[in-house]
C-alpha cells in the first residue's frame, strides 16, 4: 500500500505558481508517517516547489488544508478523485468547516490524527473506508515517532520542525486555535521530545507549539532537560512568561534564540475587542520588552490590522514603534475572519463580511480587507496593511533595526540570522501580496 502526502501551495503571482522560498518542513507529515505501519509505503510532494505526479501510483492521497490553501487543496483533490484516486482531507480548516471539505473528498479527518489515521489506513486497506473520522479531544500525545527521513531530499529552510505541545489556555475571538481547543493546552512526554531531538544533528529546532508555555511547570522540565543537548531554539509563546524568572531563565539556558508573540495591538480597546486577556495584564508592554531584550531574546512580534479601535493614524503610530523597539521581524497581519470562530460569526451577524467565503471568492486576493471596517474604508485597510509591511521592512528600517547589541547584534550568529532572513521575508511580501488563491476559478 502507498499514501501519498500534500503540501498545498496557495495560487498564483504573475500568473504562475507561487514559489515559497522561505518555506520550512510541512511536519504534520512526518507525525503522519510515523503513524503508518513498516509495510506502508508514503511518499511527500510539496505543491510549493515542485510539481504532483498526478499519474504515480498510490492507494490515497493525503491533503492538509489551511485556509489560504483551501481553493487549491480542492483543486488537487478534483484532479485525483477524476483519476479514481481516493483522496483525505485534514488539517485546521477541515475542523473548522468540515461541512465545505467533505463536498471535495472521499474522507474527511477532523480534530487531531493521532488516534484515528491508523484506524483510516485500516479501514482503506479492508475497502471499508468512512466519509468522516473524528479525532480525540484532547489528544493523547505518548508514543509518537516523528519520521523526518520523509524530508529526505526536499529543499526547505535549515531549520528543524517539532512540537512539544498543542492548543492554548487563552481563547482569542479571532483566533483558530482557541476555537478548535477550547482553551485546552496538552503536551508530550518531555522524554519523548527531548529523545527525538537528540538523534538529530541539526542544531537549530523551531518548535510549532501555538503557545510552548501554556503550562508552565510542564515547559520548565522540557527546558531543563534541552540544556545539555545544546540546541538553538525558537518558538511561539504568550507574554505571561515574562512574569516568571525562573522560567526566563530556564528559556535561557536551553538555548532560546528567539520567540513568536503576538503583541497583536498596542491599543487596550483593540485587546479588550479581540478578548487578548493574556495581553491585557500588562499596563504598558514597555517593561515586558524591556525583560525580553535584558535575556536576549530576538522577537518576531505578530500585530493584527483592522480592529474597530484602527484608524490610519493608529496604524501608522503602531508600525514606528515596532521600528523603535527594534524587533528582528513583525508579521503585520490583516484581520481575516476565520470560519467557525467567534469573530466570524460576530461579522456574519452584523453584515460585516465582504464576501460569505472570502478564501473561496474568486475576487479575493491575498492581502484583501474582506471585511467593512469601522474606521477607514476596505480598500484603505488594505493599503494600510500593506504600507506597514512595506514601510517594517524598508532596507532602512532592516538596518537600524539590526544594530540592537542585546538582541540581534548579540553575537555572530544572531547578526548573520538577522541579515539572512530579513530580506528574505521583504523579498516573500511583495510577491504575495495581491496573490490570487487557487490556480483555477471553482
Amino acid at each position: 500500500m502507498k499514501i501519498t502526502f500534500i503540501k498545498p501551495n496557495m495560487g498564483l503571482v504573475g500568473g504562475r505558481p507561487y514559489l515559497d522560498r522561505g518555506r520550512m518542513e510541512p511536519l504534520t507529515f512526518a507525525v503522519l508517517a510515523g503513524l503508518l505501519p513498516e509495510h506502508v509505503e508514503s511518499v511527500l510532494y510539496d505543491d510549493r516547489y515542485e510539481r504532483i505526479p498526478y499519474s504515480a501510483p498510490t492507494d490515497l492521497v493525503c491533503i492538509n488544508v489551511e485556509i489560504y490553501t483551501a481553493k487549491r487543496s480542492y483543486e488537487i483533490a478534483e484532479h485525483f478523485r477524476a483519476k479514481g484516486v481516493k483522496v483525505a482531507l485534514g488539517g485546521f480548516h477541515v475542523s473548522m468547516i468540515p461541512e465545505e471539505a467533505a463536498e471535495h473528498a472521499d474522507t474527511i479527518l477532523t480534530g487531531d490524527a493521532e488516534e484515528v489515521f491508523p484506524e483510516m489506513i485500516a479501514d482503506l486497506a479492508a475497502g471499508l473506508l468512512k466519509k468522516q473520522y473524528t479525532g480525540h479531544f484532547p489528544p493523547r500525545l505518548q508514543g509518537l515517532h516523528t519520521r523526518w527521513e520523509i524530508f529526505n531530499g526536499k529543499n526547505y529552510l535549515p531549520i528543524r520542525l517539532t512540537q512539544f505541545s498543542r492548543g492554548c489556555p487563552n481563547q482569542c475571538k479571532f483566533c483558530a486555535t482557541g476555537t478548535l481547543y477550547r482553551r485546552t493546552h496538552c503536551y508530550r512526554p518531555v522524554e519523548d521530545v527531548i529523545g527525538e531531538l537528540a538523534e538529530q544533528k541539526s542544531p537549530f529546532v523551531f518548535f510549532v507549539d501555538d503557545n510552548i508555555i501554556g503550562q508552565p511547570d510542564a515547559a520548565k522540565e522540557l527546558f531543563r532537560q534541552l540544556i545539555p543537548l545544546k540546541k538553538r531554539w525558537i518558538g511561539q509563546a504568550s507574554l505571561s512568561f515574562t512574569e516568571d524568572p525562573e522560567l526566563m531563565d530556564l528559556m535561557q539556558r536551553s538555548g532560546c534564540a528567539g520567540l513568536v508573540v503576538g503583541f497583536e495591538s498596542t491599543d487596550p480597546e483593540n485587546l479588550k475587542q479581540m478578548e487578548k486577556n493574556c495581553n491585557m495584564n500588562f499596563a504598558s508592554y514597555a517593561p515586558v520588552i524591556k525583560k525580553i531584550r535584558d535575556v536576549g531574546f530576538q522577537l518576531w512580534a505578530a500585530f493584527l490590522i483592522g480592529y474597530d479601535a484602527d484608524d490610519l493614524r493608529s496604524i501608522q503610530r503602531t508600525v514606528q514603534w515596532a521600528i523603535d523597539q527594534k524587533f528582528c521581524f513583525a508579521a503585520f497581519n490583516i484581520l481575516c475572519p476565520y470560519p467557525s470562530t467567534t469573530l466570524y460569526d460576530e461579522m456574519k451577524a452584523a453584515d460585516r463580511l465582504l464576501f460569505d467565503k472570502w478564501w473561496l471568492d474568486d475576487r479575493y486576493h491575498f492581502g484583501d480587507a474582506v471585511f467593512k471596517p469601522a474606521r477607514m474604508t476596505p480598500d484603505e485597510l488594505t493599503e494600510a496593511c500593506f504600507w506597514a509591511r512595506r514601510r517594517f521592512n524598508h532596507p532602512l528600517s532592516i538596518i537600524r533595526r539590526a544594530f540592537d547589541f542585546k538582541t540581534n547584534a548579540k553575537d555572530l550568529w544572531s547578526f548573520a540570522t538577522y541579515f539572512a532572513y530579513n530580506p528574505l521575508f521583504r523579498r516573500e511580501l511583495f510577491k504575495k501580496h495581491g496573490m490570487k488563491l487557487g490556480y483555477k476559478r471553482l
